[in-house]
């Protein structure tokens, strides 16, 4: 290049403009970390550096990380679809719509560790709540036992999503457990021998037959189970 050639200098009004920040730009954009990295890779720094921007200018928007989590787990639960009644029983449209709960979490990278570690309190989480304490109330759980048996069933179905997703990232090799299973000795474990077999692992891939199986019992344990009278020491 001609030293004498003039260069072309581009200076800061020449860039394109930057989307204004909002808290929607803010949450989609951590979304997006999130789907890529994982929760490892989130931090307030992370999303300000994405959105060309420092980590002060989001506290405009945000209080704090825990902030952002709970509204990133919100915005992605506004995915989560109730099953039309049509000739479902209660327990059918509770089971469809817990289901569609867990391939929420698990269709997003890091989505259900964030779930198992975040309290969502906006409009889509507690929707979520309301449509699972009315189906609950429908089946004719008591209102004593309501809220109890909710979190009962959010808490199992997070714990599976975080299960398969945890599978998904390791590369869980199931080859390797049914080989290890198969060569229990069936004289010291009769038990794990006899029934740990294909029987047992196969609701353990993607599948959702452990999934409804699990939920009917616990269902049926909310319905039949009293609520613990209060220790009279405390």
């Amino acid at each position: 290049m001609d030293d004498k050639t003039p260069r072309e200098i581009i200076g800061r009004r020449n860039r394109p403009a930057k989307a204004p920040l909002s808290r929607e730009v803010i949450v989609a954009t951590a979304l997006g970390i999130l789907e890529k990295d994982g929760m490892s890779g989130l931090s307030l720094r992370r999303v300000a550096t994405a959105l060309d921007t420092g980590a002060a200018s989001l506290y405009v928007y945000l209080a704090n990380l825990d902030e952002l989590y709970s509204l990133m787990l919100d915005q992605a639960l506004a995915a989560v679809k109730l099953p039309k009644a049509g000739s479902l029983s209660w327990r059918d449209r509770l089971k469809k719509y817990l289901l569609s709960y867990l391939h929420v979490l698990y269709g997003r990278q890091g989505l259900a560790q964030l779930a198992m570690s975040t309290i969502a309190t906006g409009p889509n989480s507690l929707r979520m709540w309301e449509v699972l304490l009315g189906l609950l109330k429908e089946g004719g759980v008591a209102d004593a036992k309501l809220v109890w048996g909710v979190d009962m069933l959010l808490l199992y179905v997070t714990a599976v999503a975080a299960e398969k997703s945890n599978w998904r990232a390791t590369g869980q090799d199931f080859g390797r457990v049914k080989s290890a299973l198969s060569a229990v000795s069936a004289e010291q474990f009769p038990l794990v021998s006899a029934l740990f077999q294909g029987e047992w692992l196969s609701g353990m891939g993607d599948g959702d037959a452990r999934v409804r199986w699990a939920l009917d019992g616990i269902i049926d344990g909310i319905k039949a189970n009293r609520m613990p009278l209060p220790d009279p020491s405390t």
